[in-house]
């Protein structure tokens, strides 16, 4: 018997070790301002992020998806839209969606963390701001000083709602309440219906504005529990989990070409335009002690 009949010819063949693999499990970060336009500098908005929420749903193998949410809010209707894509794409899918607030899921931040099916926070996350808020300056008293005259022509007696070099009336801020308060409408709407029969503490409070730490937010049923996400994904899909980072397409280009064309890679802002957005953006942080 030759060496070859005695061994047989599948020993011959090398064999590849197979790979253990486990449960894949897309992740999702939401990070940042929420809004749109230069006045914010690069921000989440549903236009930034669509595509990995995208990527993530269609993961293949993907038991579920997990959003990492760190954001203090920001534009209302981008908020809702970025929300709306994630439930959407969650029942189309039939995937389960957990979320879990970093720093601060607040504002339009937590309605991003409501879009999830299980909440969860870090103890000393901030969570909540169910509320709407706005703010501007008034320069009336300052073009005053420096002797300029305001010239301003409009077809329309409330087109100069709001204009920071006029003085403010009584009926800007009544018609501004209006609207914020339509705002605050939808969004307690919102959390009621992704919360429902969850929410423990009475909506005068809950609804108020007021944020608080992810301990105090499980009490009041605005998250579910605490953790961090490798702990908890571990738990429900065991060891061998595989967290999958979803991220944007690489735009190598933006790059090289910066130093040519600055302001037109940068979507047109200027250095003013960046100066202006990175203090709104830290202002909105500072909200929350950040």
């Amino acid at each position: 018997m030759t060496a070859l009949n005695w061994c047989g010819w599948r020993d011959l063949i090398p064999i590849k070790r197979v790979r253990e693999s486990g449960p894949v499990v897309a992740v999702l970060r939401l990070d940042g301002v929420i809004g749109r336009g230069a006045g914010l500098g690069p921000a989440l908005s549903l236009a930034t992020a669509a595509g990995r929420i995208e990527r993530a749903f269609s993961m293949r193998h993907a038991k579920a998806v997990a959003l990492v949410v760190n954001s203090p809010g920001g534009s209302p209707v981008q908020s809702a839209l970025i929300a709306g894509r994630i439930r959407a794409l969650a029942v189309e899918k039939e995937l389960p969606v957990y979320a879990f607030a970093e720093d601060v899921a607040a504002s339009g931040g937590y309605m991003l963390l409501a879009a999830a099916d299980t909440l969860y926070a870090d103890p000393s996350s901030i969570v909540g701001s169910i509320g709407v808020v706005s703010s501007g300056f008034g320069f009336t008293e300052l073009i005053s000083k420096l002797g300029v005259e305001r010239r301003l022509h409009t077809a329309g007696d409330r087109k100069t709602l709001l204009d920071p070099f006029l003085p403010e009336s009584d009926g800007d801020r009544e018609r501004l309440k209006s609207i914020q308060q339509e705002l605050h409408e939808n969004f307690k709407a919102y959390v009621r219906g992704r919360r429902q029969g969850k929410l423990k503490g009475p909506e005068d409070e809950l609804f108020s504005g007021e944020f608080w730490t992810g301990t105090r937010a499980m009490e009041l049923g605005l998250v579910d529990d605490l953790g961090d996400i490798r702990a908890v994904l571990r738990e429900k899909y065991g060891k061998k989990v595989k967290l999958r980072l979803v991220t944007g397409p690489r735009k190598w280009w933006r790059n090289r070409l910066r130093p040519l064309f600055p302001t037109a890679i940068d979507g047109g802002e200027t250095w003013a335009d960046q100066l202006v957005g990175a203090t709104e953006r830290r202002a909105i942080w500072a909200r929350f002690g950040l």
